[in-house]
């Protein structure tokens, strides 16, 4: 006993070696609600504290960095593990986080009185989202899922005096509270049917799943009808946290309500997080058993297709995202159903089962991540010179804010996937996993994966007309008014940035492929 403890004690010692990134966003959480506490001036304190901030991340990148060779590793006893997967999002949360508090900082939305605590509790969600993306245990990615949302319910509902936020952080916390609630339920099923919360062992024990030996005995119709509900509920978890149908209902009220910056972030940050924690599950756990590198999600778990079910969740979400975002007149609400529908697409690449279809679900959400940010940063923009969310303050912006509308439509235009911009190449990818896999199907599988993908193509034509309803706003409709709409530089910058991101990335897109597919390949399955 004593032998195992000194083990156990060991391991996770030579664990920390590993944690260091995680470590640099404590000790920077912790050090900015001290700084808060220095900086007293309203009007001399946001510059400080946010390149506090970014001093922060910028350290925790360096560890990043320095661990970028190392190879896959589990650590604290199985509840996490470095691998190229981790990594890989952990430099997209490191880069969400950056635009956050550089969106936030100008921002007349947060008061600078609480402008420290703003960035702290970022700086804290993203360690939230880290560990989601380094969880390998059922019961670490519950924790670091509800740590994540403690923070968003906080952040969302920032804006004390504005009623749609208070409305939104509680919408948020009951839907929050009800989905995690039914997520741990599944999970304590899991581990009453299989023994074991890891799921770098789940998939070892499903492949010996014997109803009758379960901690409860069970008949096979039984057991195989327990499984199916433990897995829904887990399901249901990660479904929340990416926006999918049926758990999108949180969503629109959410991000109307929220402080655009905390939006902006809120709709790639988190997702990509979900989305972590759905290719460990699915891919990892619920994979086949028996192969290095798993080319296709179990088809044998209780006897159901996972993979069908994915893709039947992925055009539900992505259909009723375009449908309800067609009669919006809201920007941000508009955005919050297009999230949901772009979640939907992102599902079509995890429902294949691939590797391709994994590396483009890695490749879409780093390209949403530019210009998704970037149509909110124009929202924000807008918003600093004193105009309302409403589509109708948007007609005439191209007389008065030209380069804005630009780089609005830029992003808009990319977010349905026309070409020569990135979100095409985003796309090409994910409709690309789906015909290889139906290609490889025969029957009516190979019927139900063509279909996926057309109704993934009708969804890209559908978006456009709402998409583009505010471009002409933009440039075909004469301006309520003719004041030009002031943006700040540090805005102005940015959206220079993103703007250029979203071009190159459309023409030369190899550096993101060739890292999505490299995390990918080299992600732990466990020994």
């Amino acid at each position: 006993m004593d032998t195992t403890l000194a083990q156990i004690q060991n391991a996770n010692v030579e664990s920390l070696r590993y944690f260091w990134p995680e470590a640099m966003l404590i000790l920077g959480a912790m050090g900015l609600f001290i700084a808060d506490l220095v900086f007293k001036k309203p009007e001399k304190r946001v510059a400080p504290l946010a390149g506090l901030a970014l001093l922060v991340l910028l350290a925790s990148a360096a560890a990043t960095w320095m661990l970028g060779g190392a190879a896959g590793k589990s650590l604290f006893n199985g509840l996490l593990v470095h691998d190229s997967l981790a990594l890989y999002f952990k430099w997209f949360f490191l880069g969400a986080t950056a635009l956050a508090i550089w969106i936030a900082a100008p921002s007349r939305e947060i008061v600078p009185e609480r402008m420290g605590e703003y960035f702290a509790l970022l700086l804290a969600m993203c360690l939230g989202l880290n560990l989601m993306a380094c969880s390998t245990d059922l019961l670490m990615v519950y924790l670091s899922l509800e740590l994540v949302s403690l923070i968003s319910y906080v952040l969302a509902g920032y804006r004390r005096a504005d009623r749609r936020a208070a409305e939104a952080s509680l919408k948020y916390v009951i839907y929050g509270g009800v989905a995690s609630g039914v997520m741990v339920f599944g999970i304590s099923y899991i581990y009453g049917l299989l023994g074991t919360t890891d799921l770098t062992v789940l998939a070892h024990n499903l492949a010996r799943f014997n109803p009758a030996t379960a901690a409860l005995p069970l008949s096979r119709a039984g057991g195989q009808l327990a499984l199916i509900v433990a897995v829904v509920f887990v399901l249901a978890g990660i479904g929340y946290k990416v926006a999918s149908v049926p758990w999108h209902m949180w969503c629109p009220d959410v991000y109307e309500g929220a402080p655009t910056p905390f939006t902006a972030f809120l709709s790639v940050g988190p997702k990509a997080a979900g989305f972590a924690v759905a290719l460990r599950f699915f891919f990892g756990a619920m994979a086949t058993v028996g192969s290095d590198q798993p080319e296709q999600v179990a088809r044998i778990v209780a006897g159901v297709p996972w993979p069908a079910i994915l893709g039947a969740v992925a055009a539900a979400t992505m259909t009723l995202g375009n449908f309800a975002a067609i009669n919006q007149t809201n920007l941000k609400r508009l955005l919050a159903y297009s999230s949901i529908a772009h979640a939907g697409y992102i599902m079509m690449g995890l429902a294949s089962g691939t590797n391709i279809g994994n590396q483009s679900v890695l490749i879409y959400l780093t390209i949403y991540l530019f210009m998704n940010v970037g149509a909110f940063l124009v929202v924000v923009a807008v918003a600093h010179g004193g105009r309302s969310e409403s589509i109708f303050e948007y007609r005439g912006l191209g007389k008065r804010t030209p380069f804005a509308a630009i780089a609005l439509a830029v992003f808009l235009f990319s977010l349905t996937g026309l070409p020569p911009l990135a979100g095409f190449v985003g796309k090409f990818y994910l409709f690309a996993a789906v015909i290889v896999k139906a290609r490889a199907s025969h029957g009516i599988d190979a019927t139900g994966w063509w279909g996926l993908a057309l109704i993934g193509v009708l969804n890209s034509a559908i978006s456009l007309f709402y998409y583009a309803r505010v471009v002409r706003a933009m440039f075909l409709e004469k301006p309520v008014e003719e004041t030009k709409v002031e943006i700040p530089l540090t805005y102005s910058g940015l959206l220079v940035g993103l703007v250029a991101a979203v071009l190159v990335f459309g023409v030369w897109w190899s550096p993101i492929a060739d890292a999505a597919q490299n995390a990918v390949r080299a992600m732990y399955y466990g020994v």
